[in-house]
């Protein structure tokens, strides 16, 4: 801690301050001083929902822009994230109990082969950060294995990642799998990985090719949105 660090009592600032604060303390993957300011407004009668969207989503909002935009790289963002991950494991058990609205659910996991895990992680913890529920099934992923959380967890979204030429095609067998059994459109399916492209999402059969992280958060908050304007429409 440097003396600069040392100046700012959290519990001092007003609401305002100390949300600026946690954007910057979320930028700089400040882990222990997130954790204090989630419990400082906890105290003043924040709602959980309320801390989890107007602070730790906003300053993940901006983590992500400057991420996209190649002004911060994937340690910087990793340690965002478990900064913000400390802020969730507080607000957690409180939004379970109040119910609170999510934008959505993701069951999220490396094809079948491919023990690959840094960008399926960084896009599970910023698609946290979006608000997001995730669930993580990790490496090596059979189709069986994403049929089951399919059908267990009823999320909105599957995300399937690979970083080997030889695994990129499993995506397909699991897509070709949910057409079989009737159930491709019960979900939005999203594809990543660095030798992927566009065109091979497209040939798969994928809802969307997403490049990196932030731009995973970008297209399921799209196809959110579009959905709830659908159910709204009809």
């Amino acid at each position: 801690m440097s003396d600069q660090d040392d100046d700012i009592i959290l519990s001092e600032l007003d609401d305002d301050e100390l949300v600026q604060q946690m954007f910057d303390d979320l930028y700089d993957g400040l882990r222990e001083e997130i954790e204090e300011s989630v419990n400082i407004l906890l105290e003043r009668n924040w709602e959980p929902y309320r801390v989890l969207t107007e602070a730790l989503v906003g300053g993940m909002t901006i983590v992500g822009k400057d991420f996209r935009d190649g002004i911060l790289f994937v340690p910087e963002v990793l340690l965002a994230a478990n900064a913000m991950k400390g802020g969730m494991a507080i607000l957690k058990p409180l939004l379970a109990e109040t119910g609170a609205p999510r934008v959505g659910k993701m069951v999220i996991g490396t094809v079948k082969g491919d023990i690959h895990d840094i960008g399926k992680n960084l896009v599970g913890m910023m698609m946290e950060g979006a608000g997001f529920e995730v669930v993580d099934l990790g490496i090596n992923n059979s189709v069986e294995k994403y049929l089951g959380a399919l059908e267990t967890e009823q999320p909105d979204i599957l995300g399937m990642s690979a970083l080997l030429t030889t695994t990129m095609p499993y995506m397909k067998v699991v897509i070709d799998t949910l057409i079989e059994q009737g159930k491709r459109d019960n979900y939005v399916v999203l594809v990543g990985g660095a030798p992927l492209n566009e065109e091979f999402g497209r040939a798969i059969g994928a809802d969307a090719y997403c490049r990196d992280a932030a731009v995973a958060v970008e297209t399921a908050k799209d196809f959110m949105a579009r959905k709830h304007n659908r159910m709204a429409a009809g």
